[in-house]
């Protein structure tokens, strides 16, 4: 037994060489379902913490409340170093535990816990936790100060793991069911985390908020954000009745964000009617400045824009459409569907968050602007795809796919409202995803199927092609005037899709595979509809 398990070891660390990756103990136990997490769910978390901006240091406890699904005396407990453990309790008693790789802890039960049991551990812990480096991209904590030299600061992790700040089950496919954040500042100084505010305790030096989510919450979408901030609110009367909205921002920037923060009811709008309800309307909708660009944090939306419009004043799509609208109020908000409803279980499966996020500029286009503004719009954006590498990356190691997943993935989702060639019923897919997932961890495969049965269209090598690889197919054509012939390269097996042609001024469609065919046609010229995101190549 030892020599097989020593054998499939460096089967995959071969593997790992031929694909240029080099896989570590670290990457296993951060990004698989290891047996130490298997056996247990998350129900209940409680993260209080006192931050200290002068020492750069954060202090405090993060109760972690579970049940059971099978026997087990051995948990997995993640916290990144510099930081480190205290102590575990558990029942008032301190548990054994011991550190496993870099980031992980094994903690032991006195005795195995029993099936269906629920149970609650409280890990306390201290440090200087890592800071970022090129927030959000290489998160961690965000030590600013603002023009007045007070402290700004604020938490990002996607990637890189909510264990970089904070002690925790740190793989996405468990989520709690709700949650409670306090956080304790300076007193002259706001935190701001996700969900309610339900308290604010005076201790004289410093001042603790409490705040509560209610609702199933991932955990790179945690955050805390501290700051010299200024408070104003509205309420949106949405489809699920009123929703509160509420801004914090830096003083100095209290006219600006009241000007531009006005974009928020508009993105509501709009994502209500493509994608249904908010999905946090108990925990109401914040947009918080930072001193970084931004990012999806559930329920308190990070805004680092510079109170413009586009991506730090520029265009992404080179349409003119991206100066229409921020980028970061309409990008990061339309998470609140896809990551923060919809989260994937496997960073692999990235895409789902970021290629349909992506496709939600569009769509704010579409809603306010017109479907031609949205289509030049995500047109534009195909100038950004390199298809460097698949979309989709390498599982249960917390390896993402490419960068393509945003507007690749925004391309190719397009593409297939352009197949479907029916908007009520795209609506209704993406909105039925939105209903039927909600508030749940899935794979890329429950997302495909969802999509293509409830499109009636063949998707799977559609899919495969788009999602597993880098090849853009290839529609080659001639044209004589009378026929139009037509095929695919560069595709896998069995793809096949339906195209719109414009032959002159009329529009004419063709189920297209790697085969010659031909149709009948009339007219002086002919050309690929650009909405569908393929390679035309006229050929003699």
């Amino acid at each position: 037994m030892k020599n097989l398990f020593t054998l499939a070891i460096f089967l995959v660390t071969l593997t790992a060489s031929a694909q240029d990756v080099a896989i570590t103990e670290d990457d296993f136990l951060r990004g698989s379902i290891t047996p130490e997490r298997a056996w247990w769910d998350l129900t209940y978390y409680h993260l209080d913490i006192t931050v200290n901006p002068e020492t750069k240091t954060i202090k405090g406890s993060n109760l972690i409340r579970f049940k059971t699904l099978e026997e087990g005396s051995m948990l997995q407990v993640d916290l990144q170093p510099p930081l480190y453990i205290e102590k575990i309790t558990y029942q008032d008693q301190e548990l054994a535990y011991k550190k496993k790789g870099t980031n992980a802890y094994h903690v032991l039960f006195d005795a195995p816990l029993p099936k269906g049991e629920e149970a609650e551990i409280k890990v306390y812990y201290a440090g200087k936790p890592r800071a970022a480096r090129r927030a959000p991209w290489d998160g961690g904590f965000s030590w600013k100060t603002d023009s007045k030299g007070l402290p700004f600061v604020a938490t990002s992790c996607q990637g890189l793991g909510a264990s970089a700040w904070w002690p925790c089950k740190d793989h996405m496919y468990d989520e709690v069911s709700s949650m409670d954040i306090s956080v304790t500042v300076p007193s002259n100084l706001m935190d701001v985390s996700n969900g309610t505010l339900t308290k604010v305790e005076e201790n004289g030096a410093t001042k603790t908020y409490h705040w509560h989510v209610d609702n199933p919450i991932n955990n790179y979408g945690v955050n805390v954000n501290i700051g010299d901030y200024v408070h104003f609110d509205e309420v949106y009367q949405g489809e699920k009745g009123p929703l509160q909205l509420d801004y914090y921002v830096l003083r100095e920037n209290l006219e600006k964000a009241k000007k531009q923060f006005t974009q928020t009811p508009m993105m509501l709008k709009a994502f209500e009617h493509w994608f249904g309800p908010y999905p946090f309307y108990e925990d109401g909708f914040k947009l918080v400045e930072v001193p970084y660009l931004g990012m999806e944090h559930q329920s308190s939306v990070t805004y680092g824009n510079n109170f413009e419009n586009g991506y730090l004043g520029r265009d992404l799509s080179g349409s003119g459409w991206g100066m229409k609208f921020d980028f970061i109020i309409i990008h990061e908000a339309g998470h609140e569907w896809f990551a923060n409803n919809i989260t994937y279980k496997d960073i692999a499966d990235m895409w789902v968050h970021e290629g349909f996020t992506a496709y939600s500029e569009s769509l704010y286009l579409d809603y306010h602007f017109g479907t031609e503004a949205a289509n030049a719009y995500v047109i534009g954006t195909r100038k950004n795809i390199k298809n460097d590498a698949p979309i989709i990356g390498r599982y249960n190691l917390n390896k993402e796919g490419s960068g393509d997943m945003y507007y690749k993935g925004a391309n190719m989702l397009h593409t297939i409202r352009q197949m479907l060639n029916d908007d009520a019923k795209w609506r209704s897919i993406l909105r039925g995803l939105n209903k039927d997932f909600y508030h749940q961890t899935v794979t890329t495969q429950q997302i495909e199927k969802y999509v293509a049965d409830h499109s009636g269209l063949d998707l799977t090598a559609f899919f495969e092609q788009y999602l597993r690889t880098t090849d853009i197919p290839v529609l080659e054509y001639k044209f004589n005037g009378k026929k139009l012939q037509y095929r695919f390269t560069k595709v896998v097996d069995g793809f096949t899709i339906p195209v719109k042609f414009w032959v002159g001024d009329a529009p004419v469609w063709a189920t297209v595979n790697t085969a010659w065919q031909s149709t009948k046609v009339k007219g002086d010229t002919v050309t690929v509809d650009e909405n569908f995101y393929v390679t035309p190549k006229m050929v003699k």
